[in-house]
């Protein structure tokens, strides 16, 4: 067994330390702002990033990285809030597909310059050029490294 070094340890406490802050804040910003969660805003995000505003929801699991029954319960959420509809997939009659509605895009353009700053305030803004940039290679690593493999 490889224990952690003390630098590692202190590294590791320190991510999950901020990690931890970091959501509450999002979190709360969301949810007073929008009365969204951070899993929802995520799912409109995606969505908003894919061509004519919509995916699969398999797609939409894999990129938003939750699981099916999770992203079905957060769909439907943000459906009955008038966000996001479902629809029958063209190419796959047992697909279903999530689409931005007209009040989805709005609410994104509405909460996007809130959610901007606080990521830019709490995240980029605490870190120098040199250390936001080596940041940005280790997680770059970290996510390649944890991204699901294909079969």
């Amino acid at each position: 067994m490889r224990w952690l070094s003390e630098r590692e340890l202190r590294t590791w406490q320190g991510f999950l330390t901020a990690a931890t802050v970091l959501t509450r804040l999002v979190e709360q910003q969301l949810k007073e702002e929008a009365g969204l969660s951070h899993p929802q805003y995520e799912v409109l995000v995606r969505l908003s990033a894919a061509p004519g505003g919509e995916l699969r929801m398999t797609e939409l699991a894999e990129v938003a990285v939750t699981s099916k029954s999770g992203l079905t319960y957060q769909v439907g959420q943000l459906e009955k809030a008038g966000l996001v509809r479902r629809k029958s997939c063209p190419s796959d009659v047992r697909g279903v597909v999530a689409a931005l509605t007209d009040e989805g895009w709005r609410k994104l353009r509405e909460v996007a310059p809130g959610h901007a700053e606080l990521v830019r305030r709490h995240f980029v803004d605490g870190l120098s050029e040199r250390q936001f940039a080596a940041l940005s290679d280790g997680v770059d690593a970290l996510a390649a490294r944890l991204a699901p493999q294909e079969p």
